[in-house]
């Protein structure tokens, strides 16, 4: 069997365990934006020249796989759906930590598109939040794993990161603000 088995053509498609439902259904909706975003984590991830930054989106990527096939499949599905274990949150969590401790990241928000690398990372960040909007609506009609809500949460706060990370590396500025403009850090309303 080819890739085209044309059997989508009317606009619906199989989630695991065989379920048909409509290629508008807010679960094909989800995972998409989980493809999607790990798609453009591979965009990201063949720009970066940092080894570990690298490796690291290779990883999520691969986790992100198990993530779109956890949402993907339903409750009445005859497969069991594949966990996201508070083990990978947890992960997510001490590499947030890890790079928030490196002297020098930027503090404040940024201005995507001062390095490309980094520009990478803030659009698969942008992916991953809608990804998550879209997991929070399925979770609050369909029911979702809770975990897999905040695996979403910590990864967008990551990739982020991981942006802040290739900049500081690479010696570029990309606050948001300049110097004398006031305001707290973090803040939404300056």
């Amino acid at each position: 069997m080819g890739i085209a088995a044309k059997r989508g053509d009317g606009g619906q498609t199989n989630l695991p365990g065989g379920v048909r439902v409509s290629k508008s259904d807010l679960r094909v909706e989800c995972y998409g934006a989980i493809d999607e975003l790990i798609s453009q984590l591979g965009f990201a991830r063949s720009i970066c020249e940092d080894r570990e930054i690298h490796d690291l989106a290779k990883q999520i990527q691969r986790e992100l796989f198990k993530a779109g096939s956890a949402i993907g499949t339903p409750p009445e599905s005859s497969e069991k759906a594949p966990e996201i274990t508070s083990e990978m949150v947890e992960a997510l969590d001490g590499k947030v930590r890890q790079i928030e401790a490196t002297p020098g990241l930027l503090n404040d928000w940024s201005l995507p598109g001062e390095l490309p690398s980094a520009a990478a990372f803030d659009v698969a960040r942008t992916a991953c939040r809608r990804a998550e909007r879209l997991a929070v609506r399925l979770h609050e009609t369909a029911g979702l794993e809770p975990r897999i809500l905040a695996y979403l949460n910590r990864l967008s706060d990551l990739l982020w990161l991981m942006g802040r990370l290739l900049e500081l590396k690479a010696g570029v500025n990309a606050a948001l603000r300049l110097k004398d403009q006031p305001g707290n850090r973090w803040s939404r309303a300056w």
